[in-house]
């Protein structure tokens, strides 16, 4: 019985038959690799490799400079009492009150100058 097809019109397109034009060596190409081929491509993975490491170790210096250590782990000891493991734990809410506090006071400034710009100094009336 024959094959059922899809599209019973096409066939299956037949393979292009080499007719001579190209010459062929008289020695076939070995399928494995020369030892020297070997080598040179072990060379080439240790280089990348070494490369790859260099860029991590780079990278992840670069993280620990912009932190700047702000993020310092601190371990809990369980004989601590609470107050204290919650002031190691919770050492980033000060930081950032703090920030708060500067950013607050510095808008606070620029809003102060612009109320002195604009209502004694008389700047921005027609």
């Amino acid at each position: 019985m024959a094959k059922r097809t899809r599209y019973p019109g096409r066939t299956a397109p037949h393979r292009q038959v080499d007719k001579g034009g190209s010459p062929k060596s008289a020695t076939p190409r070995p399928s494995g690799l020369t030892a020297s081929e070997l080598a040179r491509a072990a060379e080439l993975e240790a280089e990348l490799v070494a490369r790859d490491r260099a860029a991590t170790e780079e990278n992840s210096r670069r993280r620990a400079r912009t932190r700047g250590g702000m993020d310092v782990v601190v371990a809990a000891n369980a004989s601590e009492p609470l107050s204290v493991r919650a002031s190691h734990e919770y050492a980033y809410v000060a930081r950032d009150v703090k920030r708060i506090a500067i950013t607050a006071t510095f808008m606070f400034g620029v809003l102060a100058a612009l109320w002195l710009l604009v209502n004694v100094g008389g700047v921005g009336l027609f």
